[in-house]
């Protein structure tokens, strides 16, 4: 079955089953280039919601550089220098590195070597079968010429997620069919070696548009790759262009046309930025978002208006974000010792997880004298 909570209903399970069993957070990204807003409303306010709500025992964030390299592994410096701008635009949205503990994936090598136990319990065609897995491959155009990195990292993502004995983790539904493929490598796992591992359950951002942000040119899909972006770094001037440029209603061509909001980017980015008191900021001549939308589907108000509406709201969104984001870029210091301090700390609990795996698949011969104690009986 299948375990996905919106974050309401997620903060009271939190709290209900407190006394039974610790409640730890993972969550984190590839870092191949700057976060934008489709990472924002997926994961970024989730991820700092839960981070400030207190309702856990441990949270981990993590630069997934490892996997990264998987189809960026002729071009290394891409992603070193990107674990900066990433560690940016997490700090700058709020990551708070005493509550969080937050690391780099390839300096904690236990998730390597629990991968590799991993790999014997999934099979080449459920790899194939993956939606995501045969999404991304399609989208880089590796067809048969997969990385096999690349083509198993739902299997490394198991580590990472189990590694830390997290329970929930914070993802877009396009990570979805991963977390599941998780579930059931962690299920067989523990029915052949006896419990060991804990199930992970996926939380979503409650709206539909949040689960996976649309690009500004109504691709289904928000991509670095694709070029439909607006990233949290971004200047205001950028941010308006881009705004300006966004796909709307190719049948809206005159302001008195009857317009569609459906499909109509500009009013999905507003169902999810729009607050209670946009309108009295920046369009007081209308009370609420369905007004507005109304007065679009009948006629009689312009592209232009509601995109300068859409823009005055990422302005202020966004502004708060890229003015700590650029005070952290000063102190590329503190950056560093956050990620030093937060990898010392996670290979710490990752060491403890491989320990008990070892354990329970009983290779762990040197643990102790009991494999010594099994060759000398043997002798007897």
């Amino acid at each position: 079955m299948r375990l996905i909570f919106g974050v309401s209903l997620l903060l009271f399970i939190f709290i209900e089953r407190r006394n039974r069993m610790s409640n730890i957070i993972l969550t984190g990204e590839r870092p191949t280039g700057p976060l934008h807003i489709g990472h924002y409303v997926g994961s970024l306010r989730n991820r700092i919601k839960l981070q400030n709500e207190g309702n856990y025992d441990e949270m981990y964030l993590f630069a997934a550089d490892a996997q990264a390299l998987t189809d960026n592994f002729d071009n290394p410096k891409k992603v070193r220098d990107n674990i900066f701008e990433v560690a940016l635009d997490n700090l700058a949205c709020g990551i708070d590195p005493n509550k969080v503990n937050y690391f780099i994936q390839s300096e904690v090598p236990e998730l390597t070597e629990l991968t590799f136990y991993y790999m014997n319990l999934v099979t080449v065609s459920r790899l194939h079968r993956n939606p995501t897995v045969k999404e991304e491959i399609k989208l880089r155009g590796f067809e048969e010429s997969i990385p096999a990195g690349f083509f198993t990292y739902p299997v490394s993502q198991t580590a990472d997620i189990t590694a830390f004995k997290a329970n929930i983790v914070p993802v877009g539904d396009d990570q979805l069919p991963m977390l599941e493929q998780a579930r059931e490598i962690v299920r067989k796992f523990n029915s052949i070696y006896g419990e060991t591992l804990i199930e992970p359950t996926a939380l979503l951002p409650e709206s539909e548009n949040e689960k996976r942000l649309v690009g500004t040119d109504g691709n289904a899909k928000m991509s670095k790759s694709i070029g439909n972006c607006i990233y949290l770094k971004d200047s205001p001037e950028e941010i308006r262009k881009k705004v300006f440029a966004m796909y709307t209603d190719p049948n809206h061509v005159r302001v008195e046309d009857p317009g569609s909001v459906e499909g109509n980017v500009v009013f999905t980015y507003l169902d999810i930025f729009c607050k209670e008191d946009s309108f009295s900021k920046y369009l007081p001549e209308y009370k609420s978002l369905e007004e507005l939308k109304e007065h679009y589907r009948r006629g009689g108000l312009g592209d232009v208006k509601i995109k300068k509406f859409l823009n005055d709201i990422l302005q202020e969104e966004l502004k708060p974000i890229r003015e700590r984001r650029e005070e952290l870029a000063k102190n590329p210091k503190y950056v560093y010792n956050v990620l030093k301090e937060g990898t010392k700390k996670a290979r710490e609990k990752a060491r403890q997880t491989l320990d008990e795996v070892k354990e329970a698949m009983k290779i762990n011969y040197f643990n102790g004298d009991e494999y010594l104690k099994e060759l000398l009986e043997k002798t007897k």
